[in-house]
């Protein structure tokens, strides 16, 4: 039985080259930072769950809520090929009980805000904004796309950002958490408008703060799917 199940809709990604000095520290023993072009990742992303059951049950007042985390891109080689993955460094939910599991149990990285969004569609376009709060300030993510649906196409940065199927957590320098996440293939929106009102530092440290100052390399709002999160390891 899989662990989580889910759907994952209306994924605002924003993402942003980096310098993998900063990531260091947060590379999982056994993996190694995933380029595309020769440039490093990190992406910003906003979405919806709907419908969560873990394992197999709702939870009253968890199945429906918003996250939005901050991840970046890794590869592990293991049986003559390699695993495509992200890492997170922090995932934001409105729940406590979400934060708490998954940081005692699986010791991810997430925190608890108020959080809030808001789909407005319109002819031929949708809005789609995400919400967060922390020390009183609301950091926002906000998405104007046309409502037609585009394929990922291969050897894209879109598909390169989209599709890992795999996630990998730090528990210590010497033990990493391998899972794997299953969805099928996910189509895109076009972009039109996008604004970014983050404070990148004190939501995510000093070393994140040059980003709120750049431009994002790109954005993409996924459509989503259904998803399954399974097979959670540890790798030693």
């Amino acid at each position: 039985m899989s662990f989580l199940t889910a759907q994952w809709k209306n994924l605002a990604l924003i993402n942003y080259e980096i310098d993998t000095s900063i990531l260091e520290k947060y590379l999982p023993k056994g993996t190694e930072i995933d380029f595309y072009n020769g440039k490093c990742y990190v992406s910003l992303v906003g979405f919806l769950f709907q419908e969560t059951k873990l394992l197999g049950f709702k939870i009253p007042f968890h199945v429906n809520f918003e996250e939005v985390n901050l991840r970046f891109y890794v590869k592990r080689f293991e049986n003559n090929e390699w695993k495509r993955g992200v890492v997170f460094i922090k995932e934001i939910v409105p729940k406590y009980a979400l934060t708490l599991v998954a940081n005692t149990i699986y010791k991810e990285h997430y925190q608890t805000l108020p959080m809030n969004h808001n789909i407005i569609l319109s002819e031929g376009k949708m809005d789609i904004g995400y919400q967060w709060k922390l020390d009183n300030k609301w950091n926002s993510i906000d998405v104007t796309v046309k409502t037609k649906l585009l394929p990922i196409e291969e050897n894209t940065e879109a598909e390169f950002i989209c599709e890992h199927y795999f996630g990998y957590t730090k528990f210590n320098n010497n033990t990493t958490f391998e899972y794997e996440v299953k969805h099928p293939r996910w189509k895109q929106y076009e972009v039109i408008r996008t604004k970014i009102n983050v404070d990148f530092e004190n939501v995510y440290g000093k070393e994140f703060a040059h980003l709120k100052e750049m431009k994002p390399n790109s954005i993409i709002l996924a459509e989503g799917s259904e998803i399954s999160v399974e097979n959670k390891r540890k790798i030693r």
